[in-house]
This record gives structure tokens, sequence and C-alpha cells, in this order.
């Protein structure tokens, strides 16, 4: 065969296998990817042969001399049916074991194997560390469960130090754990609190090619004066002191070099570790494991980004009553590995004396609980490292990493949730609680009633001390299995600090009566003549359009009673979405009668004896039933390309909106 003859065969090959690839493509009515049906087609081409020479010799051999007009006419409907079954069967079988997207392209394929290489590394560093804490039967689901008190002890000790082995993303996972009350014992709460993430600090080498690129020029051009040495060194970052060339003196606080890939590889081997716990132990399940992760790894992600922290410190800062001062940050200077923000002057607030601490214990108190109930934006971590005592005699709050969110309809919840509890009203208490938290069906809401009844008996008497009202109320929750919203759960942790806080500044803090006594400010404040005047006026304005249609709408309706002529109409099916989804129930339940009827009607032919013999050993009837036994195959191929594509579509289109 010369070059020319071969060049001829090539293209009419290629041709024929695209047409075998448009065809099965067509008849599916499914769009695959354009590889995965040309490789369909092209093993149907090279497999048609020794497949359908075994389907033609059950027929009988064919004089392709003098063919009859009938055996022609059915042999190649049959034949090329055949040839496009193949591509079919083929990309369903592949739809059905190889779904798209369920193997890596080459370059993510190497990406993928270099990622199991670096994550291969960190697991057998994690085992290692596990191990020689005893907690390796933990991480398989077989540990002993620990009911006395040392035991617990000793296991909580022994978490907190292979966390703090682990690095800084196990560091800060078991700092956010010290934080939920409702999930832990209170052994491990404790034992977890002990975390610290100082480090060394990263030497000004590595240190200063961060800020000249994040600032986009050298570091003597960008400040008049930059303190090399730091002021305190973190696990994420370290700050230093400086001084513009306007004269303000600033902090800077800049991000440690390579934190940001380390931290992501380790969150990633939280989140399949607490998938890995979740579905294999009980403990795991009945924590949640996969959601806390997943809301970990979302505050570390954001806590990462600096430039988050100055928007959530000029949104708290805009929130503030007065009482409490907060840095302002120079925006034009601020990146997402470096924040420069103004310094505020004092001590750290432990440094206050006797005089000093009520005072500020009550400021910060107020401050924190406006920031929650009212404004909605809300400093989440008031510990005293983040406190200093200004000055001029007032607070300072530092480092907004971490700031929680809330909207309209919590902070109302939550209000009424005080404003009940300032009460001692067990069903208002309740109620509010029911919406702050998803309320669960088979809740015994008379118990809950009752347990905080019970509570507020116990915590809110006069001269009653508020150092476990927290772990009690986290109790209640866990008990009858309440799941506190992530944003919820940031409000708890944030008092719940706040009450270590205010018992370092002054010991015997009437944390119970300040809380109450603010709810009574606020109900005062809100419950005005001007307020209500106010609301009344909105409310009314809300209204107004609707109240100026009622009459007539009432008069139409009754004239239509009065005269019988009164009806409802009701739209079935109004939605395109519904009517798209019943057709395709409908064309899928259509397809499916009718291969199976061909499929039947095929078997009947193929059983049958008599009729016109077309072929040798092969009658009308046969090739007329050999031909819907092929038509019954094709029919049912789309069937089944429908059903193992939709779910999927489904979820993309879901996950689009």
């Amino acid at each position: 065969m010369d070059f020319a003859t071969a060049l001829i065969v090539g293209l009419v090959t290629l041709v024929m296998i695209i047409l075998l690839a448009v065809a099965a493509q067509r008849l599916l009515d499914v769009r695959f990817g354009v590889l995965r049906t040309f490789v369909a087609a092209l093993l149907a081409f090279g497999l048609s042969q020794p497949i359908l020479e075994p389907i033609l010799a059950t027929i009988g051999p064919v004089d392709l001399g003098q063919p009859p007009p009938a055996a022609a006419l059915g042999l190649l409907l049959l034949v090329v049916m055949c040839v496009v079954l193949i591509p079919m069967a083929l990309l369903v079988l592949a739809e059905a074991l190889v779904p798209p997207g369920s193997l890596p392209g080459p370059l993510e394929l190497v990406r993928s194997v270099r990622g199991r290489v670096s994550r291969g590394r960190r697991y057998s560093q994690i085992t290692r560390i596990a191990i020689r804490h005893g907690l390796g039967p933990y991480l398989r689901g077989r540990g002993e469960r620990l009911e006395d008190h040392p035991g617990k002890l000793r296991l909580a000790r022994s978490l907190r130090q292979a966390l703090d082995d682990g690095g800084v993303t196990f560091v800060k996972l078991g700092q956010v754990l010290s934080t939920r009350r409702d999930l832990l014992p209170a052994e491990f709460v404790e034992e977890l609190g002990r975390l610290q993430d100082q480090v060394a600090p990263a030497p000004w080498e590595q240190i200063e090619p961060v800020l000249a690129a994040e600032l986009g020029r050298p570091v003597d051009e960008a400040f008049a004066a930059f303190d090399r040495t730091p002021l305190a060194a973190a696990s994420i970052g370290q700050v230093h002191a400086a001084r513009l060339h306007s004269g303000q003196s600033v902090v800077v606080k800049v991000q440690r070099p390579g934190i940001g890939s380390t931290v992501a590889r380790d969150l990633d081997i939280v989140r399949r570790l607490a998938a890995t716990l979740e579905s294999r132990t009980r403990w795991g399940r009945s924590l949640g494991l996969r959601d806390l992760a997943e809301g970990f790894a979302a505050a570390i992600r954001e806590e990462l980004d600096f430039r988050v922290e100055a928007a959530n410190m000029a949104a708290v800062a805009a929130s503030s009553g007065g009482t409490v001062t907060y840095p302002a940050p120079i925006t034009a200077m601020c990146s997402e590995r470096v924040l420069v923000m103004q310094r505020l002057s004092g001590r750290p607030v432990t440094a206050a004396d006797a005089t000093q601490g009520p005072r500020l214990a009550r400021d910060l108190l107020d401050c924190l609980l406006r920031q929650i109930l009212v404004e909605g934006v809300f400093h989440a971590d008031p510990h005293p490292g983040n406190l200093m005592l200004l000055d001029d005699g007032t607070l300072g709050l530092l480092d907004f990493g971490s700031v929680g969110r809330l909207d309209a309809s919590v902070r109302s919840a939550l209000q009424r949730f005080l404003l009940a509890m300032n009460r001692q009203d067990p069903l208002g208490v309740t109620d509010a609680l029911l919406e702050v938290v998803p309320r669960p069906e088979d809740i015994d809401e008379p118990a809950l009633e009752r347990a905080l009844g019970q509570f507020m008996a116990r915590h809110l008497a006069p001269g009653m001390d508020s150092v476990q009202l927290f772990t009690d109320l986290f109790k209640i929750v866990s008990v009858y299995g309440l799941s506190i919203p992530p944003e919820v759960a940031a409000v708890f942790r944030a008092l719940a600090t706040l009450e270590g806080t205010l018992v370092r500044l002054s010991p015997g803090f009437n944390l119970i009566g300040e809380a109450r006594e603010f709810a009574g400010r606020y109900l005062a404040e809100q419950v005005t003549p001007d307020t209500i005047g106010e609301s009344i006026g909105q409310e009314l304005a809300a209204l107004l359009p609707m109240l100026r249609r009622l009459p007539r709408r009432v008069e139409r309706i009754a004239s239509a009673a009065e005269h019988g002529r009164f009806g409802m109409n009701v739209r079935l099916l109004a939605d395109d979405r519904d009517r798209r989804y019943i057709t395709g129930l409908l064309h899928q339940v259509l397809l499916t009668v009718l291969g199976g009827t061909a499929g039947v009607m095929a078997v009947i032919l193929l059983g049958s004896d008599g009729g016109v013999e077309v072929l040798p050993s092969t009658t009308l009837i046969h090739l007329i039933g050999y031909n819907l036994l092929v038509i019954s195959a094709i029919l049912g191929l789309r069937v089944l390309a429908l059903i193992f594509r939709r779910p999927r579509d489904a979820g993309e289109r879901a996950a689009g909106r």
C-alpha cells in the first residue's frame, strides 16, 4: 500500500470514527467529554469486527453478490446499529465506573502524587507523635472509655502534649477546642487551655524579604525607623515597633515565611483525620468532627490573611461605645502578610491595681455585651494577653484575628435570652434558646424548660458564684442534643474567655449581677417613647400598601361569594424547573417502556418458527427480531446514561445555586 492510499484509508477511518462518536452521543442524549467519546468510538471501531463476526455467524452465510432486498436492508441496519451500540455501551460503562472528574489529568496527577508524598511524611510524623504520647489506640477508635477523673486528666495531658509537638496548626486547634465546653469534659478544657503559641522569633534575614515584597519597597524607605528586634513572636507572625515618616508610632505584624504552605498542608490533614475519626469512632460522630474541622480551617485561613484582621479591626472600632480603645489600621500599608496599625501606649492589663480592676472589668463586660447584642460585630478572643491598660487608665483591645458576626435575627434571640434570664423566666429562656440553636425534632421541651429553670435557680440567686455558669449551660446544651451554630459558639467562646479575664481583672467580680444590670439598661434604652414611636411608624409604613388594597380585595371576595362566583385557582407545576423535572422523568419512563417492549417483541420473534427465509437459516421474522433486540439495548443504554448522569447534574445545579 502506497502512501496516498494509506492516507486516504486513514482519513476515511478517522471520519468513520468521528461519525460513530457523534452518533453514539446523540443517541445517548448526554454530553460527554470529547476525549472520552473519541476513545470510546476508537475502541468500538477496533472491536467491531471481532464482536460482529460471531453475531453474523449465527445468522448464517451471506451471499454479498446477490442478497435479497429485504435481507440487504435488514442486515445493513443490524450491522450499523451493532457498531453504534458498542461505543454507547462503552460510554455508559465508563460513566458508571469512572465518572467524569474522578480521574485527574496529567498535571493534577503529578501534583496529587507530590501532595500524597508530602502528606505521607507528615502523617508519619503525626502518628509517631501520637504514639509517643499514648494516643495510638484512640486514633484507631479502640481507646478505653475513661470515667474516672485521674484517667481523664492523664488523657487530656497526653493530648495537650501531642498537639504542642504537632506545630502551629495543632496548637491552634487545641486552643479552639479549649473554648468548646459544650463538646469536651472540663478536664480537657482546662488542660488544653494551657497551650501557648509563643515561639522563638524568626531571624531578621527571613522577615525583611517578606516586608519588602509586601510593601513594594525597602523597609528603610517605608518607615522612618524600624526596630529589628520583635516585641513579641507567635507561631503565625511576629510584631515589630516602627515609626512612620509622619512621626506616628506604629506596630508592624509580619507573617512568618512559608507558614502558609505549612498550615495548608496541616489543615488538609486535620480535615482528613476528622473525616476518618467521624466515620470510624463513636466519639468522633458524637462531636461532629467533620464540621468542627471545616469551621476551624475557615478560621485559620482568615487568620492567615492580615487584610481580614484589618477589616475586622475597623468593623469593631466602628461599633465601639467609647470605653475601650482599638488600634486603627494603616490601611494603605496593610496586605495579606503585613499588618501596620497604630501603637497604643500602655502596659499589660494584669498590672492594674485593685482600685482599677472593678471599673475595667465593668467597662470590658459592657463593651463586649454591646458588641454582641447591639452591633453584631464582636471580639471573639478577649483573653488578658489581648488587653492593655493604657496610659489614660482605659482599656485597649488588641489582636482582631478572631472576630464574630451575628445577623439581626440571632441578635434578637440573644437579647430575648438575656432579658428572660434577667426575669428568671424559664419559658422565655427556653423559647429564646431554641431560636438561637437549630430545634431538634425529638426534643423534650418541658424537660429542657425544667433544666433551665434549675440552672437559673442555681446560678442567678444573690451571692452565687459564676465560675460554673457557662460549664453548666454547656452541659444542658449537650445533654439535650442541641447543635450550636458556629457563630453562636463564637459568642459562648468569647463569653467563657471573658469570664476568666474578668476574674483576673477583679477577683470576686459579680458577672451575673453586672450582666443583669446591662440587660435592664438595654431594655430601658429600647423601651422609650421615641423608640416605641419609631417602631410603630416603621411597622405602619410597611403595612400601609397592604392596608390600602385590603378593602377592595375584601369587597371583591364578598361580591363574588354573594353571586355564587367565588372560586379558587391553583396552578400546578407553575415553576419551569418542576415542569422540566416531570418531563425528564416521563421521558425516562417512556424510554424504559419502549425498550422493554422492543426487547419482549424481539424475544417473541426470535423464538417463533416459520416465515420467509431471507438468508440461509435466517427468516425475515428472525432478522426483525435481531434488529428489535439491538433497538431495545440502545434505548436501555440511553436510560442508564441519564440515570448515571442525573445525580451529578443535580448536585452541580444545587452547588451553583
